[in-house]
Order: structure tokens, then C-alpha cells, then sequence
């Protein structure tokens, strides 16, 4: 199996993006003081936030499925969004953002969120929207993938990256469903990679020549509930995903992947994280938490100079732990350890990390109650 490895500064329509950090050079770096600053708050449990043009930021709330738009100065406002098309439930509701790199001119963005569908059933689905001001609203483009399962709302995962080369990557739970992970016709329990403008399965995909529509998707599977998606430097993919009582995970994806997850029968949450005693060949994770858990979430790779020693770091959120972590992985992506910055220990449960275009980071509380804030992350120059 290999690496999934992006270029890092491909043209993705309008726009380029382009990994400009790496890790720090010497064992003895500097690791400066971070400053914290609350930009956003009255916010109740928002589950990701997304920089736009003229320095805004969009902003989903996953129970009560509301979208807002923050612009400098200290206003928040709320899109018109269509609400009630959103299924929420239990983990599930208005949950992944993803903001075309073409926004200056196409003013695209994507959602990943609870949906409704026939028969009174619902399930998780990416849609693509279109933003649209005076008054700021989100104008619907088309459903780019449906059918991702959903039970009670647990496990809803459902992180989306869009990676250097174009491709977008969404990340699933497995809805608590035990046979989900490893059955490669599920969307559930997997990384998958689409194409953002029509929805159809990345050509990139291990099993895009499938019958099978769902398997076609399939980049990566046997995961339980995958929270974090970040894109290295060197265009390796990553994610983070919830264990049960014990080894939340970071993992290097690669195509064809089998993480190892397989919670059968019914759904024995007493097998191992990354079970190896399954036919086949399982992918180890490259952190584990042991036990007990810390309830790792989004995940951003630091990028600038001005973060001395955590340049190129991976920023981890963290749930149940209330921290942000910074984990270092060395250059073949071994991890080699972690610092915990006081600073990002006093804002209670850590859900999202975003980049800024300045290397800055966005961090999202998750303590509901409308106490939720994003917090603006930069290191004392």
C-alpha cells in the first residue's frame, strides 16, 4: 500500500495552495508563548470554522444547524440556510466545512451534515453550496454525495478536506454499526475522496473501477469515527478518530488502507483500536492514546516561521482532554513526542483547528449552553 501523497503546490481552479511549512531543524528550538484571543463567542457547540475573503470567518453550529458569518470588527451575523433540511441528532447534525479555493470567484463552499431522506430515514451527506451576501445567505449548488449511515446520530463523523491536488476528502463514523468498517460497499467507518465540483468518486481511488457506487468512493477504511483531516507538507494525508475506552488515533492515510477497526458481533467495543489478528495486512496508527482516552478531534499542521520550535507540528484538539496538543512526527512520520502549552488548557472542550492564511491558527470550544467561542491562536512575536 502506499502513502496517499499529494503535490503540494498543484493549481486547484482559480487558486493554489501550497504546503509551505516544515518541521523544525534543530532538537533544541525555540517554542515561543501563545497568545489567545476569543474572536467569536455566544456560539453553542460550533463544529467548524472556516476562514472566507476580507479576513471572515463561516461558522457551523451542529445541534442547532445554524451557519453564521463573522466579519472583523467583532460581527457576527447568521446565513440564511435551509435548517430544516438538516437531519440533528445525537453527534449528528450541521457539522464539516470546507471553502473552495476558487471562493473569490466562484463563492462555493461545502457542508458535510445530517440529512433526511425517503421514508422518514435519514443519513450524512456533503452538499455544495453557494454563498451569496445582501442579505448573506447559502444558495443551494447540488447534493455531491448521500448515503454515508447514520443511526442514532452517533459516529457521524464527518470531517471534509480539500487537498492540494482539488480532490476533496471526507472523513465517516461508523454510526455504531459493527460490520460497517470493513465492509467495503459502506460509506461508514472510511475516508473517502470525491470530486468537490460534481460529486463523483476521485479517478485517485483504489477501487474506482468497482460496480459497486458506494466501494468506488472508498479511499481508506476501518475506522471508527473519524473527527480530523489534515493535509502534511510533504502532501501525505492524516487524520484523527475516536477509540472507545481507550487508543484514539493518529494515522497516516494511504490508499486501500485497512485501519484495523471490526467491532463484530454486534458492536464489541472490547477489540483493539487497530486489531492485527484480521486477514489481511492492518494500517498501525502513528500516536495512539493508550488509556484512558483523550477524545482527539481536528487536527491542523502548523505552517510559518514565527512558530519557531511547533513549525510543522500537528496542532491535535482535544474533547474529553480539554487541550490542544502539538505532536511532533519526524520526516518518515514516526511520532517522536508532544508539548501541551498552558495557554490552550483553560477554554474547557476543543473540538476544530483551522490554518489562517497567516500561519495563525482557529480553535472551536465544544462546552454547548451558548459558552462556545472560536479562539484565534498565535504565538507572541
Amino acid at each position: 500500500m502506499r502513502p496517499i501523497l499529494l503535490g503540494v503546490a498543484a493549481a486547484v481552479g482559480a487558486a493554489a495552495l501550497t504546503l509551505t511549512s516544515v518541521p523544525a531543524s534543530s532538537a533544541a528550538a525555540s517554542y515561543p508563548t501563545l497568545k489567545v484571543t476569543r474572536v467569536v463567542g455566544g456560539l453553542d457547540i460550533p463544529w467548524d470554522v472556516k476562514p472566507i475573503t476580507r479576513g471572515r470567518l463561516l461558522i457551523t453550529e451542529r445541534s442547532t444547524k445554524r451557519l453564521f458569518l463573522w466579519t472583523p470588527g467583532h460581527r457576527k451575523q447568521r446565513v440564511r440556510f435551509p435548517a430544516a433540511s438538516v437531519w440533528a441528532g445525537g453527534e449528528t447534525g450541521l457539522m464539516g466545512l470546507a471553502v473552495d479555493p476558487g471562493f473569490r470567484k466562484n463563492k462555493r463552499f461545502y457542508t458535510c451534515q445530517g440529512g433526511h431522506t425517503a421514508g422518514g430515514g435519514h443519513d450524512v451527506r456533503v452538499m455544495a453550496w453557494r454563498f451569496a451576501k445582501n442579505p448573506a445567505r447559502a444558495v443551494f449548488v447540488r447534493r455531491l454525495l448521500t448515503g454515508i449511515p447514520s443511526t442514532t446520530g452517533q459516529h457521524g463523523g464527518c470531517r471534509l478536506l480539500i487537498a492540494s491536488n482539488g480532490t476533496m476528502f471526507v472523513g465517516t463514523g461508523d454510526a455504531a454499526t459493527g460490520t460497517n468498517p470493513r465492509n467495503l460497499d459502506s460509506l461508514g467507518g472510511k475516508t473517502l475522496r470525491l470530486n468537490r465540483f460534481t460529486g463523483a468518486p476521485s479517478k485517485l481511488n483504489p477501487y474506482y473501477t468497482s460496480s459497486n457506487r458506494n466501494r468506488r468512493y472508498v479511499t481508506s477504511y476501518g475506522h471508527r469515527n473519524v473527527q480530523g483531516l489534515a493535509q502534511r507538507y510533504d502532501g501525505t494525508v492524516w487524520s484523527a478518530e475516536h477509540g472507545p475506552d481507550r487508543d484514539d488515533e493518529i494515522n497516516r492515510l494511504v490508499d486501500g488502507g485497512d485501519y484495523g477497526w471490526n467491532p463484530v458481533p454486534g458492536y464489541n467495543q472490547g477489540v483493539p483500536m487497530t486489531d492485527q489478528s484480521l486477514p489481511g495486512t492492518q494500517v498501525n496508527a502513528r500516536w495512539s492514546s493508550g488509556a484512558p482516552t483523550l477524545a482527539t478531534s481536528g487536527i491542523a499542521w502548523v505552517r510559518g516561521a514565527q512558530w519557531q520550535g511547533y513549525r510543522g507540528f500537528l496542532a491535535v484538539a482535544a474533547l474529553k482532554a480539554s487541550k490542544l496538543m502539538f505532536m511532533h512526527f519526524d520526516k518518515g512520520g514516526a511520532f517522536v513526542g508532544m508539548r501541551t502549552p498552558p495557554a490552550l488548557t483553560r477554554y474547557g472542550r476543543l473540538r476544530s483547528v483551522t490554518n489562517l492564511p497567516n500561519g495563525d491558527l482557529l480553535v472551536t470550544t465544544s462546552n454547548g449552553g451558548g459558552t462556545d467561542s472560536v479562539l484565534r491562536v498565535h504565538p507572541n512575536r
